[in-house]
């Protein structure tokens, strides 16, 4: 089993487009990789559980919107999907 799914060379290089980074060690590209995973996980298991009270089996984006709607701690990512 792997620690982490996302390529962290991808990810090394998306942290890397900020002007304010110069150096990233791996050790903070697998903790923010690994962040990353269960953050979309967690989105996708609440938006997956809309779907599901609407007894639908396709996933869609108003799923998504419900789950930043309903959480609290998503709340900072309401309208980015507009």
């Amino acid at each position: 089993d792997k620690i982490v799914r996302l390529p962290l060379t991808r990810i090394k290089t998306i942290i890397k487009t900020d002007s304010d980074v110069n150096l990233v060690s791996h050790d903070a590209v697998l903790l923010i990789t690994k962040a990353t995973e269960l953050f979309i996980e967690s989105l996708a298991e609440q938006a997956y559980e809309n779907t599901a009270q609407a007894k639908r089996k396709t996933v869609y984006k108003r799923d998504i919107d419900l789950a930043i709607e309903n959480i609290e701690s998503l709340a900072f990512l309401e309208g980015v999907f507009d």
